[in-house]
């Protein structure tokens, strides 16, 4: 049995890049910055990052298109794919790309590219029913008492 899995938590690069294939069907590529932080043998603290192309196909390309902004932060699960072609000067050119399968994107960050706090203009509105919130692990949930009308009761089960 073989897997061929990956996950990438990291930013968008870039605005995706859209388009139709002959067949009708939606494909959408961008890439994903992924930092790493590590100490050398002196001690000095070191920094590089990583850059992954990712290709989303279908609903899921709509979906990228329409809603991912650069510099957001997206959690990616995909397969890895390699694909070679024949380049124009005659030698063989290879990338290797993240086929997503499923992505979910990050809080939407309240910066714009200079550093200053955007006044929602220029980002799209998500509406309101696909918004995910974001629960802290330290938050209390509270439950109302008249909204619970359908928690289950032992005696409503028919066995």
């Amino acid at each position: 049995m073989n897997l061929n899995r990956v996950f990438i938590l990291g930013n968008v690069v870039a605005q995706p890049e859209a388009r139709m294939t002959p067949s009708g069907q939606t494909v959408a590529t961008f890439r994903v910055a992924t930092n790493r932080v590590w100490k050398d043998q002196a001690g000095n603290k070191q920094e590089a990052a990583e850059f992954h192309s990712i290709v989303a196909w279908g609903r899921l390309a709509e979906i990228a298109r329409q809603y991912l902004t650069k510099g957001q932060l997206i959690f990616v699960e995909g397969r890895i794919q390699t694909r070679s072609w024949q380049a124009p000067d005659g030698q063989k050119k290879y990338r290797t790309e993240i086929v997503a399968q499923n992505f979910q994107m990050g809080p939407r960050s309240g910066r714009n590219q200079e550093g200053g706090i955007n006044a929602q203009a220029s980002a799209p509105k998500t509406p309101a029913a696909e918004e995910i919130p974001i629960i802290e692990e330290d938050t209390p949930i509270s439950f109302d008492e008249e909204k619970n009308n359908d928690e289950i009761k032992p005696e409503d089960i028919p066995f």
